[in-house]
């Protein structure tokens, strides 16, 4: 199943990138790996994918050992401050930075392992209750305080868009967070890049794509529902 399913999700990237007259190679897809098996994960590392997410530290902590080094772990979900220490080491980046003293944190911790940490702020865009992340008007002025912390460098912006079965509908929140990196990105502030904009799920990322997507996060497309024990 996962190794079919990877197979429509390539088709459906590759058409998006077209119709939006970009290189596929400018995609990275992040196989969202929460609550799935070892099993499943495997296959879809044979089938050549290398980029995983995950929501919970735990479980990067737990999958990871299992399975083959070259693996890339994203932090994909709220992160809580008395788990950063865990996932020194463990994960390529960490998507879903919402404030200073989680930035804090995560900066303190990385230097105490020699590391400076990737990350993206969390923007809510559709400024959704039940979403966390900061509001767009608030992005740059946490961008400015979190690029002087010295343990971490700033890749670019993530967003989780409204839950849809109209991935149209979305399209505005996904070209806003663009065009907001977009113009962080002209103020060139140090230790601060916008190469990174991590927006679309398994309902939206086609969309996500043609608005300017560079890591699409795709679980339940690949892996099917989650499983809950």
């Amino acid at each position: 199943m996962v190794s079919e399913n990877l197979d429509h999700i390539e088709e459906r990237i590759c058409a998006a990138c077209e119709r939006a007259g970009r290189d596929r190679r400018s995609v990275t897809l992040i196989c969202v790996t929460k609550t799935k098996p070892l099993e499943m994960l495997q296959e879809a590392y044979e089938k050549g994918q290398r980029d995983f997410g995950e929501n919970k530290v735990q479980e990067i902590c737990r999958k990871k050992p299992e399975l083959e080094p070259d693996i890339r772990w994203h932090m994909i979900g709220h992160l809580q401050r008395n788990k950063v220490r865990q996932l020194m080491g463990q994960t390529v980046m960490i998507h879903s930075v919402d404030s200073l003293r989680l930035a804090e944190t995560i900066s303190a911790e990385a230097e105490k392992a020699g590391l400076v940490m990737p990350v993206l702020i969390e923007v809510n865009a559709a400024q959704e209750e039940s979403k966390f992340g900061v509001s767009i008007e608030e992005t740059e002025e946490l961008v400015r305080a979190i690029s002087a912390l010295r343990g971490v460098h700033i890749e670019g912006l993530m967003t989780i868009a409204p839950y849809t079965d109209d991935p149209e509908s979305n399209r505005g929140y996904f070209a806003r967070l663009r065009e907001l990196a977009v113009d962080i990105g002209q103020k060139c502030i140090d230790n601060v890049s916008m190469g990174v904009l991590s927006m679309g799920m398994t309902g939206d990322f086609e969309v996500a794509i043609e608005e300017g997507a560079t890591h699409i996060r795709v679980g339940t497309g690949i892996f099917g529902e989650r499983i809950y024990t």
